[in-house]
């Protein structure tokens, strides 16, 4: 759809559900088809990382996980009438505000749980503080630039590429209660590590980089997450944060480990990097 732009354009003119679901159909029924290494190595890590299930179970998960993926990339046309409270019900909102209200800088981190980039869109609408979100571009430039365009008009500053840690740390130290949001689970070297769901690693990554941030500049950890509850509708959980002034390393990553990889396994059907981790062997990628 994002290499499409066609049907992109043809999602924005449709009503936001009827574009969800749509987008739900297509990526089970075509893109399913045409990504089956995907799809081989989502299986491959929900039966390890839920041995319990029987396979129907599974399949119904992997299956519910395709609409997922097709209905987020949909609703990207749509994130504008999506935020809002109609559409995003937030767990124990008084101490979700009062957390934003609070002082000082904020890593606002999370997982590509649900529609992350509704969430996004969700903690800027939700806040007066000065936001920034971390990025890369796909290989692909047709989608590359897809996604910008369809990003700039929810997402406020966005940054990436060389140069991005000088500007992030220029935003943490000069902009008022500034917030910075991270996805922990993107892919490096064909591999995800982070959750890291009992595997000897150390931190890398976006979370090495956040946590370097963290200490520098004072900035509290927002762990938090999007699930889908039903079409565009969506539950916003979240953790107390978590200060870098109380807390070592050692302990905020695994409460970040702990907290977000009970999410993604609890809510395998809308992780989005099930199929870009390779469990079978620890450290290694899927060829």
């Amino acid at each position: 759809m994002l290499s499409n732009p066609f049907l992109f354009a043809l999602m924005r003119h449709l009503p936001a559900p009827v574009a969800s679901w749509l987008g739900g159909w297509l990526s089970l029924n075509v893109a399913r088809r045409t990504m089956k290494l995907r799809d081989a190595r989502a299986r491959a890590n929900l039966a390890i990382l839920r041995p319990h299930l029987s396979q129907a179970e599974r399949e119904a998960i992997l299956t519910r996980r395709w609409i997922n993926i097709g209905r987020t990339v949909a609703e990207l046309a749509n994130i504008d009438r999506l935020v809002n409270d109609a559409h995003v019900r937030v767990i124990d909102r008084p101490g979700y505000k009062q957390v934003l209200d609070g002082p000082g800088p904020m890593i606002a981190f999370t997982c590509h749980l649900g529609n992350w980039d509704l969430l996004a869109a969700y903690i800027k609408w939700s806040t007066d503080r000065p936001g920034l979100g971390v990025y890369e571009d796909p290989d692909d430039p047709k989608v590359a630039a897809q996604l910008r365009k369809a990003r700039s008009s929810y997402m406020g500053e966005a940054i990436g590429g060389e140069g991005a840690a000088r500007g992030v740390l220029k935003h943490l130290t000069q902009k008022d209660r500034a917030t910075l949001y991270i996805l922990a689970d993107e892919r490096r070297d064909r591999q995800v590590w982070f959750p890291t769901f009992g595997r000897p690693l150390e931190p890398s990554g976006n979370l090495s980089i956040a946590l370097r941030l963290a200490r520098k500049v004072g900035a509290r950890f927002l762990p938090f997450y999007l699930v889908r509850t039903g079409g565009p509708h969506f539950d916003l959980h979240w953790h107390p944060p978590l200060d870098p002034r109380e807390m070592s390393d050692a302990q905020i990553v695994g409460a970040l480990d702990r907290y977000l990889g009970e999410a993604c396994i609890a809510h395998a059907d809308e992780w989005l990097a099930l199929h870009d981790m390779d469990l079978t062997v620890p450290g290694h990628d899927v060829t």
